[in-house]
């Protein structure tokens, strides 16, 4: 059974930084495509960034793009979400997902495996 574990979140001024990270328990680390997602209140789950299975490809929402980073470190399956530079929007619970066959990045229905989902609270 494969759990996805996020942890990272918290509260932090507008221009700050948090890094979340996505602990990755039994499956093939190595074979998943990942991703991060966020939900605002009153919002549906919007797509953040992707990371593809061979991790040569990175994907990003248009407003993270230059301020966000996904990366990963297979000797701890684990991979992670380096927000730098925050504004008050990126507040919401922000959710990992890892996919065996990942055919779009940006869309929930390809990610088999999701985390409980972390806070992440933004203040102007």
């Amino acid at each position: 059974q494969v759990q996805l574990v996020e942890s990272g979140g918290g509260s932090v001024q507008a221009g700050g930084s948090l890094r979340l990270s996505c602990a990755v328990s039994g499956g093939i680390f190595s074979s998943y495509a990942m991703g991060w997602f966020r939900q605002a209140p009153g919002k549906e789950r919007e797509f953040v960034a992707g990371l593809s299975w061979t991790g040569a490809f990175t994907y990003y929402e248009d407003s993270v793009k230059g301020r966000f980073t996904i990366s990963r470190d297979s000797t701890k399956n684990t991979f992670f979400l380096q927000m730098d530079s925050l504004k008050p929007e990126d507040t919401a619970v922000y959710y990992c997902a890892a996919g065996d066959e990942v055919i779009d990045h940006y869309s929930t229905s390809y990610y088999d495996y999701w985390g409980q989902g972390t806070q992440v609270t933004v203040s102007s």
